[in-house]
């Protein structure tokens, strides 16, 4: 059978076992690759010359780290949105973002080009439409933006900013917004893929220098590469785990490509048939990726 897309192969870069490993991203001032561990409430750096792992442990489930300004970090708790140093632990509240967090989380975000802080939330089991994201700006009000989402995944921005690509995961789509740089606000593009339900649930996203995305597959044993402007799949990293969750180039190229897995709701005999699962993977694809946005706070 013919293959119409390529195919690279990943290796492990840190053997964790996370139970929902999330939201790998560079931070190019600690040259350092730091993701979370969702349900462990945990933050891992990953010294990049050095070849360290550092972990920081929370008392919240954490799903977004970003690089603010200052070389600390912003991060996104079951809680709201805070202040971290890496450095010292330290935790600063920036807001509990005026919601009742019961049964819900924030999950995936970004921060786009000005440094605002788009977040998405979700309920604990993915309860359909129970899930809003919001857009948060220094000294400005928290705005929802996408309202009424089930598993609010992967956001990420063109090039040139005027495309912001989004993806509830339950809808196996990812949506391209058209994107005002200035004000903030978006508006509907189009469907910009939309996965088949033989390669899972888009999770994370990640775009390179050449407008391809890259679809971390929840339940697709890889990550998808895509071509944005005919939705087609024109590559794969083939990875030995099921759920991929998310990816982010890294390294002082952004040549290489960080793919976070997880080993959450898997039986004892998936996990025998699927012992690397939880991994922290890595490939080079021989592309660069888009750097990461700091945020404003």
């Amino acid at each position: 059978m013919r293959v119409s897309h390529e195919i690279y192969n990943a290796t492990v870069l840190e053997p964790l076992a996370a139970t929902l490993g999330e939201s790998p991203v560079w931070h190019s001032q600690r040259q350092a690759c730091f993701w979370v561990d969702i349900e462990s409430c945990r933050i891992y750096e990953y010294d990049w010359k050095n070849k360290r792992l550092k972990k920081h442990d929370l008392r919240q489930r954490v799903s977004l780290v970003v690089p603010s300004a200052d070389g600390q970090l912003i991060i996104a708790i079951q809680g709201g949105i805070a202040r971290f140093n890496p450095d010292t632990s330290e935790l600063t509240w920036i807001t509990d973002m005026g919601l009742n967090w019961t049964d819900h989380r924030c999950n995936d975000g970004a921060c786009d080009s000005k440094g605002r802080l788009w977040i998405g939330t979700m309920e604990l089991d993915g309860r359909e439409n129970d899930g809003d994201v919001y857009c948060l700006e220094k000294n400005g009000p928290l705005k929802k933006k996408i309202e009424r989402v089930s598993i609010s995944n992967g956001i990420a921005w063109s090039a040139d900013n005027r495309f912001l690509y989004y993806t509830d995961s339950l809808t196996r789509q990812v949506v391209s917004y058209h994107f005002d740089e200035v004000s903030g606000n978006i508006a509907f593009d189009r469907i910009a893929v939309q996965v088949p339900q033989e390669l899972g649930l888009p999770d994370g996203i990640a775009l390179d220098e050449e407008g391809a995305l890259w679809i971390a597959l929840w339940g697709g044993y890889g990550v998808s590469r895509w071509d944005l402007s005919s939705g087609k799949m024109i590559g794969f990293v083939e990875l030995p785990v099921p759920q991929a969750s998310c990816c982010a180039f890294a390294g002082d190229k952004l040549d290489q490509l960080v793919i976070t897995t997880a080993r959450k709701g898997m039986s004892a005999s998936d996990l025998a048939l699927y012992p690397g699962s939880g991994h922290i993977f890595i490939v080079r694809p021989g592309v660069r990726g888009l750097p990461a946005f700091t945020c404003g706070f």
